[in-house]
C-alpha cells in the first residue's frame, strides 16, 4: 500500500534517476525512536488514529534482516522526516524477494520525485543483498500509483488479490473493499519501464479505465465507488487469471491488457 504520488513531469521513457535530491537523504533505520517516528508519519498520511504497523512489528523487520527506510529533510539545523517504507522478506517465483508492505509521504512531499528516489533507493538496497525481485500491491482503482507503478518504475503486475487486507477503516479506505495489484519489479533490470503505452493501444489490446480520484469518490458515491470496483475487478481478474498480461497504463487512466500474450509479437516491454 502507499500514496506516492509522482511529479508532474515523471516520463515513463525517462531513465530513472539515481542521484541524491537537494537537503534530502534516504536512510535504514534500526532503532525503536526512529520507529516511533515512522509510525507516527505513517498515520499522518494515511489519517489514521491507530498505529498501521507497531513498534515491535518494525523492530523485528529490521532485526531479522528486512528494510526499514525513511526520507529526511535537513533544514535550520534539524531534520525532518518526509516519509517511510517497509519492506520484509520474502519469495517470488522461487527466489528471494522484498515485499513492500508500505510505503508512504507527507502530503507537502508528493510530487517532488522522492516516491521515485525511495523506490531506487529499496531497488539498491536489495541488490546489495542479493534479492531478485521487490513486489507490493496497490489499490488498482487509484490512478496515480497504477501510473507511477507501471508507466513510471515499469512494474509487473502479477496478481490480481480481491479484498486482500478485508476491512480497511483508515481515512483513505474506508468503505470500500480492499482489492490489490500484486506488482513485480525486477532488482537486476538496468533500466526497467514499460513498452511506449501509445504504441501498445495501437495494437488493439484491451482497455480498463479507471475513475479519476477514487478517493474522493469515496466520500460522494458509494454506490459508485462499488460500481467501478465490481467493474474493474470483472476486467482485471478475470484476463490475469486467464493468462492475460497488463502490458502498459495510459495518461488517461486505463490499463492497457493484452488477454493473450501467449500469441502476441514481442514488444520488448518490461
Amino acid at each position: 500500500m502507499s500514496t506516492i504520488d509522482i511529479n508532474d513531469a515523471d516520463d515513463p521513457a525517462a531513465e530513472l534517476a539515481t542521484g541524491p535530491l537537494d537537503g534530502i537523504e534516504i536512510r535504514t533505520l534500526h532503532s525503536a525512536d526512529e520507529m516511533i517516528e515512522l509510525g507516527e508519519v505513517f498515520q499522518q498520511v494515511w489519517g489514521s488514529l491507530t498505529q498501521l504497523v507497531t513498534i515491535e512489528i518494525l523492530m523485528a523487520v529490521t532485526h531479522s534482516g528486512g528494510y526499514v527506510s525513511a526520507a529526511y529533510e535537513t533544514r535550520g539545523g534539524g531534520e525532518r522526516m518526509l516519509g517511510a517504507s517497509v519492506a520484509v522478506l520474502a519469495r517470488h517465483h522461487g527466489q528471494p524477494a522484498l515485499h513492500s508492505h508500505i510505503t508512504g509521504l507527507l502530503p507537502g512531499a508528493r510530487r517532488s520525485g522522492l516516491g521515485r528516489a525511495m523506490k531506487i533507493h529499496q531497488r539498491d538496497w536489495a541488490a546489495a543483498n542479493d534479492i531478485d525481485w521487490i513486489v507490493w500491491t496497490f489499490d488498482p482503482l487509484v490512478r496515480r500509483n497504477a501510473w507511477f507503478n507501471i508507466s513510471v518504475l515499469g512494474a509487473e503486475a502479477h496478481e490480481y488479490l480481491p479484498s486482500f487486507y478485508g476491512k480497511m477503516t483508515d481515512s483513505i479506505n474506508a468503505g470500500d473493499d480492499s482489492d490489490r495489484l500484486l506488482v513485480a519489479w525486477a532488482v537486476d533490470d538496468a533500466s526497467p519501464g514499460p513498452a511506449d503505452p501509445a504504441e501498445v493501444v495501437a495494437k488493439g489490446h484491451l482497455l480498463v479505465p479507471t475513475p479519476e480520484d477514487i478517493v474522493a469518490l469515496r466520500r460522494t458515491d458509494a454506490s459508485e465507488v462499488a460500481r467501478w470496483r465490481s467493474e474493474t475487478r470483472e476486467a482485471l481478474q478475470t484476463a490475469l487469471d486467464g493468462g492475460g498480461r497488463i502490458v502498459g497504463f495510459t495518461a488517461d487512466g486505463e490499463y492497457v491488457v493484452d488477454p493473450n500474450p501467449q500469441s502476441s509479437p514481442s514488444d520488448g516491454s518490461a
